[in-house]
C-alpha cells in the first residue's frame, strides 16, 4: 500500500536483490505528479537501489512498481525510460570526448504531454555555466560542471519524473546551493523528482516528503518539518 496523493509512481512492497544478497524488503513508496520525495539514510540503507529497482537495473522479486498508473515491473529499462522516467547516476556516465552541446544532443526527445518541455536554449538559462562551456569537451570539465551537464542531459528527455543519486555528493559547498536552487526550479516547473540523499540541507530544501530507510526498509515517512521533529529517528538512521 503506499500513501500520499495520487501517484505518478507507486513501488508496492518490492523486493530486489543483488545476488543472493537481500537489498530492498519489501519497500514501498510513491511519488506523486510535481512532488518531490527524498530517500534519506546513511551509506549501504539501500537508497541507491531502489532507484535503480524501478528502472529495472536490479533484480525485483516480488513486488509492484507502476508509472502513471501502468504496471512497469516486467519491462526493460530502454522502455522505462521512454515512458517518461528520467535517471541522473551518482557516477553521472557523460560522454567525455563529447563537448556540452552534444552531450545535450544525446538526451533529446520528443515533448511528453504533461511533462516540462525542454530544449537547449532553456536549460542553458537554467544552467548558465553550460554556456560558456558549450563546445568544451565534458572530460575537462570540473565535477559540479559535469553533474549539471548530466542533469540537464537527462531533462533533454523531456520526462515526468527524474530519479537522482545523491545529487549532493563530492560537490563544493558553493556549487550543492546552486544545485539545490536549480532543482527548486525544476520542481516549481512541475516536474516530480525522487532523489537519493544524505545531505539534509538539500532535502530541507526540495522535499515534500522524506523516506527515512534503513537495511532495505522504510523505518520513518513524513514531511522534512515531521522529521525535525523526532531527534529519536535522525539518531537512530541518519546520524553517522
Amino acid at each position: 500500500m503506499t500513501d500520499g496523493p495520487a501517484a505518478l509512481l507507486a513501488v508496492e512492497e518490492l523486493s530486489a536483490f543483488y545476488g543472493s544478497a537481500l537489498i530492498l524488503d519489501g519497500l514501498s513508496l510513491s511519488v506523486a505528479p510535481g512532488e518531490v520525495v527524498a530517500l534519506l539514510g546513511r551509506n549501504g540503507a539501500g537508497k541507491s537501489t531502489v532507484l535503480k529497482a524501478v528502472l529495472g537495473l536490479v533484480p525485483r522479486r516480488l513486488g509492484r512498481v507502476t508509472f502513471e498508473g501502468a504496471d512497469i515491473s516486467r519491462l526493460p529499462t530502454h522502455e522505462i525510460v521512454r515512458r517518461g522516467i528520467g535517471w541522473v547516476p551518482e557516477d553521472r556516465r557523460i560522454f567525455t570526448e563529447l563537448t556540452t552541446l552534444e552531450n545535450l544532443e544525446v538526451g533529446r526527445r520528443d515533448a511528453r504531454p504533461g511533462a516540462p518541455h525542454w530544449t537547449v536554449e532553456a536549460l542553458i538559462r537554467l544552467f548558465p555555466n553550460l554556456a560558456e562551456l558549450a563546445d568544451r569537451p565534458a572530460g575537462r570539465m570540473s565535477g559540479g560542471e559535469q553533474q549539471m551537464l548530466t542533469i540537464a542531459r537527462t531533462l533533454m528527455g523531456n520526462p515526468s519524473l527524474v530519479l537522482l543519486d545523491e545529487p549532493s555528493e563530492g560537490l563544493a559547498p558553493r556549487i550543492v546551493e546552486e544545485m539545490t536552487r536549480m532543482l527548486a526550479t525544476l520542481k516549481r516547473e512541475g516536474l516530480a523528482l525522487l532523489l537519493s540523499e544524505q545531505n539534509l540541507a538539500v532535502a530541507r530544501a526540495l522535499a515534500d516528503r522524506v523516506y527515512v530507510m534503513e537495511k532495505g526498509r522504510v523505518r520513518f515517512t513524513g514531511t522534512m518539518a515531521e522529521l525535525d521533529a523526532r531527534p529519536d529517528v535522525r539518531d537512530a538512521y541518519l546520524a553517522v
